[in-house]
This record gives structure tokens, C-alpha cells and sequence, in this order.
């Protein structure tokens, strides 16, 4: 991997100045964060001034990204930090595990109707109790075994090559959709695993997904991914049509999700290199492809300042939200590939998605990041005053400062 000649003289990510601008916003957001926790078990989303909802319960999306938010932050020696993630790992194996049928539910069933099994959901179970085993919290260990075990024998198909999407509660209806965002968070969750079990197997997995949804599908597009497939993987473009601004399964192509699959592509390409493996040429090609399309299909694309939510077939801008995970995906994509190339033209990328969450997404009145704003930069009325992620944003301090392998869990202690 040698450097691209045309190379900035003075990058950020040499700078101790911004090391340290990195690691005082990773330290503000788990603070703002703590504030999610339940004193009945696990974590709920916060409103934009840091409170709970009246009447909510334990989320499991959000708890699982807690575990693996607030146990990457104990291995950097946060004080307090590990009893948090306990605190996400207790309620992950008891109030939201299914006792009766296995697996997770999406939240506290006493909160919610939802009793689906979702792929997208144990997977950040997974990834949660990854990272605390590797942290040494209690009960992660018993938890992950068991979450992989659902993993292995419900949602990864070895026929398909992929992950399936979502049951019924006992597991008895395979619902007849397949979906990139589930699958491209099972590429991050391969990578997880594949060091903290030191299982390699599950970077064959990873690799035999990437070649699926971006090498076939999504370089044939113009390297705008596609989604939506029904169940044998046919291809479903016009899937949601009527709904662009879903929050996960939106009609059409996701440029903050090129930056993220790019992203996890060159961590795939390092970690096979790291145990001696050739990586497919097509693996950096296709990745650097879907960086440059995502910058040109979502950054200012409608006039605005910033990335836009979603684009259509031909690249035109259709949901004109702000969301600040796109940005911190870009971002963190950026300093991927300023690492992996030297090439001025990321460094140049890196500090602009900084300027501009600096700017627009940081609340400093409040704390926290604004997470949905509209074209115009201003808190969504369809969402609201909200901050349930503490995961994308804390991790874009994290990914810049670190190797793109081994995998974060492994590699955050050194900061």
C-alpha cells in the first residue's frame, strides 16, 4: 500500500491538535450520552435536551450500540464507562431477550408490539458483546455466545452467501425480503468477530457480502447501491417508493451508506492482508468507486450545504434531509482512505465533513449532535428534537486516530 505522490505536507490526522479536538468531543458525547440510561435496565433515546421520554423503554438497537460504545470507551480507560456497559449488557440478556423463543426482541416487549425477529437488531446485539468481551464486562461473554448462535443458525444463509432479514416471533415465517443495510452491518459485524473470536471464517462471509451487493449490484448502478431485493435476491428498486424518507428501509440509493460500505471494504482489505491473504483487486477499486459516487450523488447535490439522505436511479436528489450519520460515515470514510492512499484529495474531504459537523451538527448549548435536520438546517419537524445515537458520531472520533486493522475493539486501546 504505498502512498499516493500527490499527498498533503501537513494532514490532520497528524496533528496533535486534532487528536486532542478528537478525543475531547468523543469524551462530550459520552457524557451528553449517560443521561440514556434507565434505572430499569438499558437505554432509550433522548430528546434533544438529553432527557428520556416520558414512558419509554429499553430499545435494543440503541442499548446494543451503548455496549459497544461505552465498552470501546472502558478499553480507553473512560471511568464509568464500564459500568455502563454492563448496565446495556445486563438488560441485553434478560428484559429483551425472547426467554420463550430465542432471540431479541426490538425493544421491552412491555413498551412494544413489534415481537419480529430483525437480522438488523441482532446484529448490534452482536456487535455490543463483541466489544464488552474484549472489555472484560461480566456477562458478555455468555451473551455473545448466544447471540452468535441465533446469528449462525437463523439469519446466515450458507446458500445465499448472506444474511436473511427478519422472522415472525417463533421463528416460523422467513420473510420474503433481503436487505443491504442488515447486510452491510454484518460486514461490520464479521470484521467484529473475526478478531475478538479470532475466527477468520467470518471475513470469508464478509467478503462473499461485498461481492454480492457492491460488486454485482451496485457497480452495474453507477455505483448507487441498491437495497431492496426480495427473497431470492431478485432486485427491488421501486421498493418504498412512496416513503424516501424511511429511517431504514428508504426508497432508492443512500450516499451515506456508499461512504459506510467503502469504509468497512478497506477495513476487509486490511485485516485479509494482516493474516496474509490476497485481497481481489476489485475490493480497493469498487470502494474508491463508491466514495467518489456517493460525494457526487449526495454533497450539495440539491443546492444546499451538506449530504442529502437519498437519491433516485439517475441520481437526483429525493429525501433533501440532513442526517448526521451520513456525515460522520463520510468522515470517517475520508480518513479510511487518506490512510490507505495519502492522497490529498481525502485530506481535503476529511476537513470539510468536519468543518461542516463543527458547524451544523454540534450542539453546544445542549450537548449531544442535532441527528435529523432538514434541507435547510434546521430540526426536522417530522422527527423532532431528538438524540438517541451516541454510536455513529462517538465513532467517527475513534476510526480516524486508529489502523484499519485489527478491528476497533482490538485497536482502541493504544489511543
Amino acid at each position: 500500500m504505498t502512498p499516493n505522490s500527490n499527498h498533503t505536507s501537513r494532514r490532520w490526522l497528524d496533528s496533535a491538535t486534532h487528536h486532542h479536538w478528537l478525543t475531547r468531543e468523543g469524551l462530550a458525547l459520552l457524557d451528553f450520552h449517560r443521561q440514556a440510561r434507565l434505572a430499569s435496565g438499558g437505554f432509550a433515546a433522548l430528546d434533544g435536551n438529553g432527557r428520556i421520554f416520558e414512558g419509554a423503554g429499553a430499545d435494543t438497537m440503541i442499548t446494543g450500540r451503548m455496549a459497544h460504545s461505552y465498552a470501546l470507551a472502558a478499553l480507553q480507560g473512560v471511568p464509568g464507562a464500564a459500568a455502563l456497559a454492563e448496565h446495556a449488557i445486563r438488560a441485553l440478556s434478560g428484559v429483551l431477550r425472547d426467554e420463550r423463543h430465542g432471540g431479541w426482541f426490538e425493544a421491552d416487549p412491555a413498551t412494544t408490539e413489534d415481537h419480529t425477529k430483525q437480522c438488523y437488531l441482532h446484529h448490534f446485539v452482536a456487535l455490543g458483546a463483541a466489544t464488552a468481551t474484549h472489555a472484560g464486562i461480566p456477562g458478555a461473554a455468555e451473551l455473545l455466545e448466544d447471540v452468535v448462535g441465533v446469528i449462525e443458525t437463523r439469519f446466515w444463509s450458507s446458500n445465499e452467501q448472506a444474511f436473511v432479514e427478519s422472522y415472525d416471533r417463533d421463528w416460523r415465517n422467513l420473510a420474503d425480503y433481503r436487505g443491504g443495510n442488515s447486510n452491510m452491518h454484518g460486514v461490520e459485524l464479521c470484521l467484529a468477530l473475526a478478531d475478538v473470536r479470532s475466527e477468520p471464517l467470518w471475513l470469508d462471509r464478509a467478503l462473499a457480502i461485498v461481492e454480492r451487493l457492491i460488486h454485482r449490484h451496485a457497480a452495474d448502478r453507477d455505483y448507487r447501491i441498491l437495497e431492496h431485493f426480495h427473497g431470492d435476491w431478485s432486485e427491488w428498486p421501486d421498493y418504498n417508493a412512496d416513503q424516501p424518507d424511511d429511517g431504514f428501509y428508504p426508497y432508492g440509493a443512500t450516499p451515506g451508506h456508499g461512504f459506510e460500505w467503502s469504509r468497512l471494504m478497506l477495513h476487509l482489505e486490511a485485516a485479509l492482508e494482516a493474516r496474509g491473504r490476497a485481497a481481489p483487486g476489485w475490493l480497493f477499486s469498487d470502494a474508491a468507486a463508491l466514495f467518489d459516487a456517493s460525494l457526487r450523488d449526495g454533497w450539495a447535490s440539491d443546492g444546499s450545504p451538506g449530504l442529502v439522505y437519498t437519491v433516485d436511479w439517475q441520481g437526483r436528489p429525493h429525501s433533501r434531509r440532513r442526517r448526521h450519520w451520513t456525515h460522520a460515515e463520510a468522515l470517517a470514510a475520508a480518513a479510511a482512505f487518506l490512510q490507505r492512499t495519502g492522497d490529498a484529495h481525502y485530506e481535503k474531504w476529511y476537513r470539510q465533513f468536519w468543518d461542516f459537523i463543527d458547524t451544523t451538527f454540534i450542539d453546544r448549548a445542549r450537548g449531544g449532535w442535532y441527528q435529523e435536520l432538514d434541507s435547510q438546517l434546521s430540526i426536522d419537524p417530522n422527527e423532532g428534537d431528538v438524540k438517541p445515537d451516541l454510536y455513529h458520531a462517538y465513532q467517527a472520533t475513534l476510526l480516524p486516530r486508529l489502523p484499519l486493522a485489527p478491528n476497533l475493539a482490538l485497536a482502541v486501546k493504544k489511543l
